[in-house]
């Protein structure tokens, strides 16, 4: 199955990227349009998902914008990898276990060709690194499904800023940390869009 790759070098705002989406999943239920894979970065924003609760939003000064992808609450702003997808589970199974394990499994495979060891939780979604024994969130994961036609996506920290996190619950969990590739192991992560790209299309044929 084909897959368009969509690739962005200008910071997209999250309203923008989320109607794109939107449009995208009825195109593709519609058979009008092709799946797709879309890499970008946003303008800094803080986003809840559907299973979010406002005591997770510990700076009552921020303001935060609803979103239809599962999950609690995150930042997105310069520096963090989006990557969003619309995949047709029509076509492709109808297993949403399965598609969650295939998404950490490519994230792991991305960081495993940086040298750097990662692995999923089964209670928490996404991926993580453990940092002289403490876990840290490097990863996350939010995805909803209209009609069999999976979106939204993952975003891997590169070299974000870590101290916005301190607003919120990041992902409503309370006893780990987040943190970016860039603090686990410092390299050039300039390629890493092509790296996301081929591991996504092996995992996604």
């Amino acid at each position: 199955m084909a897959i368009e790759i969509k690739k962005s070098k200008k910071l997209i705002d999250y309203d923008v990227a989320l109607k794109f989406l939107e449009k995208r999943v009825e195109d593709v239920i519609n058979g009008k349009e092709s799946e797709l894979l879309w890499i970008l970065e946003h303008k800094p924003i803080f986003t809840a998902g559907t299973s979010s609760k406002e005591n997770e939003i510990l700076n009552k000064t921020i303001s935060v914008s609803k979103t239809s992808r599962g999950g609690k609450i995150t930042y997105h702003g310069p520096g963090q990898k989006v990557v969003y997808f619309v995949l047709n589970l029509n076509e492709r199974g109808k297993d949403i276990k399965k598609l969650i394990k295939h998404i950490e499994n490519c994230i792991i495979k991305i960081l495993k060709e940086y040298g750097i060891k990662s692995f999923n939780d089964k209670k928490n979604i996404g991926i993580w690194v453990d940092i002289n024994g403490k876990v840290n969130k490097v990863a996350a994961i939010g995805i909803k499904v209209k009609r069999w036609v999976a979106f939204h996506g993952f975003s891997i920290n590169i070299s974000n800023n870590l101290k916005v996190y301190k607003n919120i619950v990041p992902c409503g969990i309370y006893n780990k940390g987040i943190t970016n590739l860039y603090s686990v192991k410092k390299n050039n992560y300039k390629y890493i869009n092509q790296k996301i790209i081929n591991n996504f299309l092996r995992v996604f044929k």
